[in-house]
């Protein structure tokens, strides 16, 4: 979790008061800054005025498959790398492998919940301007957020949607999914369910096929696949389907994930209950994970069987993409002994039952499947949110596999005074570099 620094409020996203505190707003571990929740309602109404702007929205039945477009809405256009840049620069990322213009859409599709079971979920789809008419997909999943705008499709100019830009203005398509309960879509957002997170993942990239002739574009077969942070497990996810053949067009081209908690009950989860990440965040994280597995797998009877009071009458609701990250941040307390009943804490340290059968399928994302494709895996060492050990241990079962995925240690580099979300800055450029010389 971090706690970022003020930051200066900018023309392109919707204006965050963040007046020097490290307690008014932070970001979920293993995820996405919060504090793009801290007004909602005014980055749900850039976007609105953004669209305005941009042109109108496609509606109507384009199928009723998984992936079947519902929507399409053209968002804004940056029409030169120039303009490009400045948005990146506006979310703290580099501008040196931007090429091109870019023109970005919402595309809302249909997809299945965690249960199998019809609904839809929104994405954001970028292509670059001025350029070649087959583009290589990339495939972009994000980190946490507890709002359904802390998603690529709601914000602009901010850090969940600069790095599928900068795929883009690097010459391909950038696809990133909102995932289930974010953005536009229904219900409650099942975190850390790499299941749901693949499926919409992969319905994602259906819909982006189907829209992009209406771009002027078709997409490659292979897909290269990246995320961040819970998006890093959400990549290895779809990598996995995408190799088993789930989808008849679309492979896997390549894998690079950034800061995962692919071990999360051998890494992430002692080292959270031991004190060893930072304060806060690790209420927002704990609350957060026994909230959004309680909801698919009954870990526990009462709220107040983990949750002591009064946080047992009032954190489930936290968690209903309604409140922002400064309400998560007001409505919890300050250490894990505050929020955390004697149950509570041990569930965390020592997984049983349903919660820790959960936890198998969750920890499976580097150990049970072969990547064919390469992969590297990006941390930068000092991560406060999620623990490097989840990558040494994400390599070593890779390797047991005969795969080798060599770790890019970006190094000490900081966003908004977090190390952890400094990672996902560092390796977006890399991470394109690297990609552009796997043709």
């Amino acid at each position: 979790m971090v706690i970022p620094a003020p930051a200066p409020p900018s023309p392109h996203r919707a204006t965050r008061h963040r007046p020097g505190l490290r307690a008014a707003t932070a970001a979920l571990c293993c995820g996405l800054l919060l504090t793009g929740t801290a007004t909602a309602t005014a980055a749900t109404a850039s976007a609105a005025q953004a669209q305005a702007q941009a042109g109108t929205a496609h509606h109507g039945e384009w199928g009723t498959g998984r992936g079947a477009l519902v929507s399409a809405e053209k968002l804004y256009t940056l029409p030169t790398p120039r303009s490009v840049a400045s948005e990146l620069h506006t979310a703290g990322f580099g501008s040196g492998t931007v090429r091109h213009g870019v023109v970005a859409y919402r595309l809302v599709y249909r997809t299945v919940d965690p249960h199998g079971r019809p609904t839809t979920a929104s994405g954001l789809f970028v292509v670059p301007l001025d350029h070649h008419r087959q583009l290589r997909a990339v495939s972009f999943a994000h980190g946490t957020g507890s709002h359904k705008d802390d998603s690529p499709s709601m914000q602009r100019a901010d850090f969940v949607s600069a790095p599928v830009i900068a795929h883009a203005s690097a010459g391909t398509a950038g696809i990133a999914p909102d995932y289930l309960g974010m953005g536009k879509g229904p219900g409650l957002h099942p975190w850390m369910d790499i299941g749901s997170e693949t499926t919409a993942s992969l319905d994602m990239l259906r819909a982006a096929r189907a829209f992009a002739p209406r771009t002027g574009h078709t997409l490659e077969r292979k897909v290269m696949v990246t995320g961040f942070s819970q998006g890093a497990s959400a990549a290895l996810g779809l990598g996995r389907a995408l190799q088993a053949g789930e989808d008849r067009w679309f492979r896997l081209g390549a894998l690079a994930p950034v800061s995962g908690a692919y071990d999360f009950s051998g890494a992430e989860l002692p080292a959270l209950t031991e004190g060893r990440l930072e304060p806060k965040s690790s209420v927002l994280y704990a609350a957060y994970t026994l909230v959004a597995f309680q909801r698919l797998h009954h870990i526990y009877d009462s709220p107040a069987d983990v949750f002591r009071a009064p946080y047992a009458t009032t954190v489930e609701a936290l968690f209903d993409g309604a409140h922002t990250g400064r309400q998560l941040m007001e409505g919890t307390p300050d250490s894990l002994d505050r929020l955390l009943t004697a149950r509570g804490r041990s569930l965390l340290a020592h997984p049983t039952g349903p919660f820790a059968a959960a936890l198998r399928t969750t920890d499976a994302v580097c150990t049970d499947w072969t990547p064919r494709a390469p992969i590297r895996l990006y941390l930068s060492g000092g991560d406060e949110q999620a623990v490097t050990t989840n990558t040494t241990h994400c390599q070593a079962a890779l390797r047991t596999h005969g795969v080798p995925a060599p770790i890019t240690d970006l190094g000490p580099v900081d966003h908004e005074g977090s190390r952890h979300l400094g990672s996902n800055t560092a390796a977006t450029p890399a991470i394109i570099r690297w990609f552009a010389t796997l043709r």
